[in-house]
């Protein structure tokens, strides 16, 4: 049995606010198709009060930038950098061309070849999210893709320096000062002065997501992405302040970002309500966090871990994090989620910032059918095959006749046609 301390707002009410976000993308989406560069500009000079002569940095421009960086922001970086690398190659290494010959003479294959271009946000604002450089340019580039730019926003008329900096140490081609629709927009579309990507990736508000959404199809996307959800799943073994502060240390993303925690204990339960309550007046970000939890925030007591694995699968969300005496319970038997963090000793902050994970993940119930960004998702997985002329015969008289089962008359002929050629030649 389960049942509900505190539940967040309906599926109704976030709906509602979806479809005002959707009008507003479209309608600039149609302004940047129609005006490119100058409806950039407008866009730009509306919601982030910038204007540069060229929104593109010049190299002279990024070498200024990185040498008024501190060292130390620069030894971090490399740090989460190299951490982000070394999983990514080892997942590259995973992903391997094939070759094989099914019947005598017929060779299948598939060569997974790499996007050409990749469009990469790094969201900006109040939380200028350095670690997202490395994420997506990082990422792309040890998938082999050859093109690589790069958009995050200025922050109150400044360019963020550190995020330039951890945006061209992983490798990006072209950095851009641009924020919001007109970046994802300008990097999908195309402007006089911006050449269109093939894909466009990174995380952002709910405005930076439904634009992807909508360019979904003209491009290809990493994910659809919404607001951070974070869940935690406890038993008696965890500590209500360790729990507060992993709920309260994601919801701060912001007002709409969903945070739940799933436990066995009703004591432990009700300590965290009071936990989170004194937690978030101490908290900087606590504002924010405030609004999230009592908006979105879910405590939800079961009475055993197979009832709390089965309502983690049903929520899907994109952080997991188990602090239960036995987490990998869950490893082997939970299916939907972005990424899972186990036991104490971790937390989402590892795999937000620096410990080599992805943390472009899928949110709003995506997890029931994506996992997050990864290399693979650079990749095109393209198939091939080539045949022998007697095994063009055989594969032929087969194909021909399932052809006609369906009515393709020129399909079947297509297969005809190589069985009356190569039935001739051999004889």
């Amino acid at each position: 049995m389960i049942s509900y301390l505190k539940q967040g707002k309906t599926e109704e009410e976030i709906a509602l606010n979806d479809s005002e976000v959707s009008i507003i993308v479209s309608n600039t989406i149609k302004q940047i198709e129609k005006h490119g560069d100058s409806a950039v500009r407008e866009l730009s000079q509306k919601f982030d009060k910038w204007s540069p002569e060229s929104f593109k940095l010049s190299n002279e421009q990024i070498q200024d930038i990185i040498s008024r960086v501190p060292e130390q922001t620069i030894s971090d970086i490399k740090f989460a950098q190299s951490n982000v690398r070394k999983f990514a190659e080892e997942q590259r290494k995973s992903i391997l061309d094939i070759e094989v010959e099914t019947l005598p003479g017929v060779i299948l294959g598939h060569k997974n070849i790499p996007v050409t271009s990749v469009g990469c946000y790094i969201p900006g604002g109040r939380y200028p999210m350095v670690a997202s450089a490395q994420m997506s340019v990082l990422t792309a580039k040890v998938a082999g893709v050859e093109r690589v730019i790069a958009c995050t926003p200025p922050i109150q008329g400044e360019i963020p320096e550190a995020t330039v900096a951890a945006m061209y140490l992983a490798g990006a081609d072209e950095i851009y000062i641009l924020g919001g629709i007109q970046a994802m927009a300008s990097m999908a579309i195309g402007t006089e002065t911006i050449q269109a990507v093939d894909m466009i990736v990174g995380p952002g508000n709910a405005f930076v997501a439904e634009t992807k959404r909508q360019l979904f199809g003209r491009v290809g996307i990493d994910l659809f992405a919404g607001p951070t959800e974070t869940l935690i799943i406890a038993d008696e073994s965890a500590d209500a302040e360790m729990i507060a502060t992993d709920v309260l240390g994601q919801v701060e993303h912001g007002p709409t970002s969903p945070g739940a925690v799933i436990t066995t204990s009703q004591k432990l339960a009700e300590e965290t309500l009071k936990e989170i309550e004194r937690q978030v007046e101490l908290l900087p970000t606590g504002d924010i966090a405030k609004v999230a939890w009592e908006d979105y925030g879910t405590l939800i007591v079961v009475d055993t871990l197979e009832e709390a694995l089965i309502e983690a699968d049903k929520l899907a969300y994109e952080h997991v994090q188990v602090l239960t005496e036995d987490p990998d319970y869950f490893l082997k038997n939970m299916k939907n989620y972005g990424a899972l963090f186990l036991g104490p000793e971790t937390n989402v902050a590892y795999g937000d910032k620096v410990i080599g994970t992805n943390h472009t993940l899928p949110t709003k119930g995506a997890a029931r059918y994506t996992g997050g960004l990864w290399v693979g998702k650079f990749l095109k997985t393209c198939t091939y095959q080539k045949v022998t002329e007697e095994a063009s015969v055989h594969i032929g008289e087969y194909a021909a006749r399932l052809c006609q089962l369906e009515n393709f008359a020129g399909h079947a002929e297509q297969a005809l046609l190589r069985v009356r050629r190569y039935s001739n030649q051999q004889n």
